[in-house]
C-alpha cells in the first residue's frame, strides 16, 4: 500500500512541477522581482502537503528561531529529493545554487532562471567556485539567502563527503553568517527507488556561525560537523 501511494506522488510531483514550471516560465516576467519567490513557496507547500496526504509524511522544524535577521547563507544537508522543494518553505526568500543542466530543462529552467537561482558547472573546479562568489555577491547584495547543499550530491543517511567552500567563502567575503539546516529526511524518502516512507521528517536549524574574519575552512568545518551530528535519525 505504501509503495501504490508513493508512486501516486511521484506523479503528482511531476505534473504539479510540470504545470507551475509551464506556468510560470510563461507569466513569472510579468510578477515583480520581489514577488516571484512566493510562486516558489506555495510550489513548495503544495509538494509538503500532498506528501502528508497521500504518503502520510510530515515535518517538523526544530530551531525556526535561529534564523537571523538580514539575508545569510544557509548549507543544508542532501541526502533526498525532500528538500530540494521544502528549502522554499523553510527559509526566507532565496537563491539557489544548482547545477547548470537543470537550467537547460524546458520550461522548468527557465523558470530557474527567473528565480534568480546560481548555476555553476560543477565540473569546471575552481572556475565554478568564483562564478558561485560572483552571482552570490550580487544576489546577496538584492536581499535573497543563498542556499547551498555542500555535499553537491544526494548522499545516503549517514554518509557525507567533504563540504563544498563556496559558502563559506560567500559568508566570510561578505561578513554573513552561515546558517546549518540539518534533517533526516534521507531515512524517508531515499535517494533511489519510488518508496516514501510513513513517519515525520525532523529539521533542525542551528544557531548563526559568524564567519566575517574567520579562515573560511574553518568555518565550513564547523557548520559540516554540526550539520552531520543533527541529521541523524533519533
Amino acid at each position: 500500500m505504501q509503495f501504490a501511494r508513493s508512486l501516486l506522488y511521484t506523479m503528482f510531483l511531476f505534473t504539479w512541477t510540470f504545470f507551475v514550471g509551464l506556468s510560470f516560465a510563461l507569466l513569472g516576467w510579468m510578477i515583480p522581482r520581489d514577488h516571484r519567490f512566493a510562486c516558489a513557496r506555495a510550489w513548495g507547500q503544495v509538494l509538503l502537503w500532498a506528501l502528508k496526504v497521500i504518503c502520510r509524511l510530515d515535518y517538523r522544524v526544530e530551531g525556526g528561531e535561529n534564523l537571523p535577521a538580514g539575508n545569510h547563507v544557509a548549507l543544508v544537508k542532501h541526502s533526498s529529493s525532500w528538500e530540494t522543494f521544502a528549502q522554499a518553505v523553510l527559509l526566507p526568500p532565496q537563491a539557489w545554487v544548482l547545477k547548470r543542466e537543470l537550467t537547460w530543462i524546458p520550461f522548468i529552467g527557465w523558470s530557474v532562471k527567473l528565480l534568480r537561482a546560481i548555476s555553476v558547472n560543477r565540473g569546471a573546479g575552481h572556475i565554478a567556485v568564483r562564478s558561485v562568489l560572483e552571482q552570490g555577491n550580487q544576489r546577496l547584495a538584492e536581499g535573497l539567502w543563498i542556499v547551498i547543499f555542500p555535499e553537491g550530491t544526494r548522499m545516503p543517511p549517514g554518509q557525507t563527503r567533504k563540504y563544498g567552500i563556496s559558502g563559506a567563502l560567500l559568508a566570510v567575503e561578505n561578513q554573513r553568517c552561515i546558517v546549518p539546516v540539518a534533517h533526516n529526511a534521507g531515512y524517508f524518502w531515499p535517494r533511489r527507488g519510488l518508496l516514501k516512507r510513513a513517519g515525520t521528517i525532523r529539521v533542525r536549524i542551528g544557531q548563526p556561525i559568524p564567519a566575517a574574519g574567520r579562515d573560511p575552512r574553518e568555518v565550513n568545518a564547523e557548520a559540516q560537523a554540526w550539520i552531520e551530528v543533527n541529521s541523524q535519525l533519533d
